[in-house]
């Protein structure tokens, strides 16, 4: 590449960490060509993201790596809250196998999960990746044309593309937010914590989940990643460094109660670092044909281990409307729905993440007797019950691709659980890639050559069917399904979907029709 020639692409990604590479999979399932730019040559060795749900893990399916995520990955038996003793204030328990067809909590090492992503990218031609470069100017220079500059890192060789759209995913320090003169909105939240991996071949017996250790002196959290590697998490009094804690003698007084007989010769320090946890989110996500995405949109608290699928689910909203955009299928504005629907959801989750954290490092007489007053009535509090137990992220709000009806009980805006249908098999493998209307109900010819020449598919199962109870405890009888698994909206009756579906014809959709006889 060079300067006077300018290769055009549809799109251009900048960042290829999880968020980047989920991106530029899902388009290239589109069949969206797409540039992705990152600077490191090779995947970031450093272990950072350990966790993420059954929700993310769909969207890991939908790229096609969820036998390899399972191979890379352990279920996590939940999350405790334990008070300075190590007793038990609370407990909440994670299913093998929750809605969305997938162990609710999956701990998992980044950069292993990063290689299997990159391997997958080989199956996608459409989609070029050039590592070791550095991104150094995007500016529109028209109403449909980006212009991106990027450097090699080796050589200091400037290259210059344009694309239709560009994509930052470029993390927390992201080059894309200035350049689209986003700032940051913080909620009153910054703690400094020590972040410590370790391996060992000892057991060191503990329960299988995540401890939140509510220690008014030295908060903790503490975790098995994998069958060697376990991590620790220590907020950082404000006379404390890494240089303090920088090998396993000097971390020995941190771990000590978790370590047990365990020597420090058994131990191996993998990394020790410091983060500051913030709770942040972008005050606008957009900039005409420029978008953030993971990171560079919104920054939370680990409390919930809800990070890196956040960018997961920025990557699986946006790009199906990208697609249809491009396409001419879907008009402009659609893109608008992009920030409305998620910006809303990611506040929500780091309010989620703050409060656990707001538990764990209340200090005083007071907030510790109220804290282990309340953490054993978590799972009673309206509003956090179904969370806790179903590890369900909150619905998306009202915008033009969520259309809400004016009654309580309410699907749109939900994700479909991945049900399994009658034949046996989940819903996932015959949703494909485009809309589909889920129902128990008869849906006639007509409205079967209606919905086919928007590009949907029809999924009918019986009466008494998971699929028929689901919609029903929503109180409708027919659901139209996004591409992203979200339902757009619902109805008593198929024609009221069948006869104003979006028109969306997917790249590769199935041509059959998975239908049962109610």
């Amino acid at each position: 590449m060079n300067a006077s020639a300018q290769p055009s692409f549809p799109v251009v990604i900048v960042g290829a960490g999880p968020t980047g590479v989920t991106a530029a999979t899902l388009l290239a399932q589109h069949g969206v060509q797409c540039l992705l730019l990152d600077r490191w040559a090779t995947v970031y060795p450093q272990p950072r993201a350990v966790h993420l749900d059954d929700e993310v893990y769909r969207i890991l399916a939908q790229l096609g790596v969820a036998e390899q995520f399972a191979a890379i990955s352990r279920p996590g038996a939940g999350m405790r809250l334990l008070d300075h003793r190590r007793q038990v204030l609370a407990q909440i328990a994670r299913a093998p196998i929750g809605v969305h067809g997938y162990p609710q909590a999956n701990m998992f090492d980044q950069p292993e999960l990063e290689q299997l992503l990159r391997a997958n990218l080989t199956n996608y031609p459409q989609v070029t990746l050039r590592g070791g470069v550095e991104v150094t100017a995007i500016a529109h220079i028209s109403a449909s044309q980006v212009q991106v500059t990027f450097t090699d890192r080796d050589s200091g060789n400037e290259h210059t593309v344009t694309a239709t759209y560009v994509l930052g995913c470029d993390g927390a320090n992201s080059v894309v937010r200035t350049t689209i003169g986003a700032s940051m909105t913080a909620r009153r939240f910054a703690q400094r914590w020590l972040v410590a991996d370790l391996t060992t071949e000892a057991d060191l017996g503990h329960w299988d989940g995540v401890h939140h250790l509510c220690d008014p002196y030295r908060p903790t959290t503490f975790m098995r990643i994998g069958t060697r590697r376990y991590r620790w998490e220590f907020k950082l009094h404000h006379d404390e460094a890494v240089a303090d804690y920088d090998t396993v003698e000097k971390l020995q007084p941190l771990i000590a109660a978790w370590t047990g007989a365990t020597s420090t010769g058994e131990l191996n320090l993998v990394r020790v670092t410091e983060y500051t946890f913030r709770a942040h989110v972008a005050n606008h996500w957009r900039d005409r044909n420029v978008f953030i995405l993971g990171d560079a949109a919104h920054l939370t608290p680990p409390f919930v281990g809800q990070g890196m699928g956040a960018g997961l689910r920025d990557a699986a909203n946006l790009t199906w409307k990208l697609a249809g955009v491009l396409t001419g299928q879907l008009p402009a504005d659609m893109l608008d729905t992009y920030q409305q629907e998620r910006k809303p959801h990611a506040w929500k989750m780091i309010a989620l993440a703050l409060t656990v954290g707001a538990a764990m490092t209340a200090r005083g007489t007071a907030a510790t007797a109220i804290r282990n007053l309340l953490a054993p009535r978590l799972q009673h509090i309206p509003g956090l019950r179904s969370r806790i137990q179903h590890s369900g992220t909150p619905p998306l709000t009202r915008s033009a691709l969520v259309i809400k009806a004016p009654r309580r009980r309410q699907l749109a805006g939900t994700q479909i659980p991945n049900l399994v249908l009658s034949q046996g098999h989940r819903i996932d493998t015959v949703l494909g890639n485009g809309f589909a209307l889920a129902t128990s109900e008869t849906v006639d010819a007509d409205q079967r050559t209606q919905l086919h020449r928007r590009g949907a598919i029809t999924i009918i199962e019986p009466r008494g069917s998971e699929l028929d109870r689901w919609l029903r405890r929503g109180g409708a009888c027919a659901a139209l399904i996004r591409p992203d698994r979200t339902v757009m909206k619902t109805a008593r009756y198929p024609s009221e979907i069948a006869f104003t579906t979006t028109l969306f014809t997917p790249h590769n959709q199935p041509t059959s029709t998975h239908r049962e006889t109610p």
